[in-house]
């Protein structure tokens, strides 16, 4: 069966055309992106969600099975995807979404509000958003691009916030300030999540020994890169 489109639709079509052929990312111009089978709003306040992140739900998603593990702070949460996800699906689950931007941190409120979600929003520079604070599991998918590759990323990747991508000369600036602040931030026996950017994990390995961190882990993604870092805060528990 034919349509026959009205002006109106007929304009709207082009203009998104010309969107995307100016190489927008299509998950800003749909507005939304599907994670871990669930809807999130996106647009340029942050970085778009990926199926590679969907790993540190996975993960955190065993761990909480402990009844132990009660509290979680997702770190620079961006959209709120990794934190949004774990509340839905362990809805008793306390969780803090945490971002420096008051921008992404305002899109997930949104996406908080879309999914029912009640979680506790802190807006800062890492840690400083949460002061005194201490959590079951830490979660971050943070900035990891070393700084001279971000203007050969794809030109979709270059629309996203160069703030969320961007980990300084060697990609390693946010873990080098995350591992050893976390420690303070963890309860005894916590579990520090983390994704990786490829080629890093031997790097972010090194740092969380040094730091003190045990029972270090890594998980690969579909492409066989290193992609999840998970590693143990001195304390009783272990993370598996």
């Amino acid at each position: 069966q034919e349509t026959e489109l009205d002006t109106a639709l007929t304009a709207e079509y082009e203009q998104l055309l010309a969107l995307r052929l100016s190489r927008i990312p299509l998950q800003y111009i749909l507005k939304e992106t599907v994670f871990c089978g669930l809807l999130f709003r996106t647009d340029s306040r942050a970085l778009i969600p990926r199926p590679e992140t969907e790993l540190l739900c996975l993960w955190a998603r065993e761990l909480i099975q402990d009844p132990e593990k009660k509290s979680l702070l997702d770190l620079c949460c961006g959209t709120g995807c990794i934190g949004l996800t774990l509340k839905h699906w362990f809805p008793s689950l306390s969780v803090t979404l945490a971002d420096a931007s008051p921008d992404a941190l305002a899109l997930a409120s949104e996406n908080a509000s879309r999914l029912g979600c009640r979680v506790t929003l802190a807006q800062g520079d890492l840690f400083a958003a949460v002061p005194g604070h201490q959590f079951d599991l830490i979660l971050s998918n943070p900035p990891y691009i070393p700084s001279e590759t971000c203007p050969a990323l794809q030109e979709e990747v270059r629309h996203e916030p160069r703030m969320a991508l961007d980990g300084g000369a060697d990609g390693l600036d946010f873990y080098r300030r995350i591992i050893p602040d976390s420690l303070n931030a963890l309860k005894p026996g916590g579990t520090l999540l983390m994704e990786l950017g490829c080629g890093e994990a031997g790097a972010v390995r090194d740092l969380l020994e040094k730091a003190g961190f045990c029972r270090i882990a890594v998980r690969q993604d579909d492409r066989r890169i290193s992609r999840i870092i998970g590693a143990q805060a001195p304390g009783r528990r272990s993370h598996g």
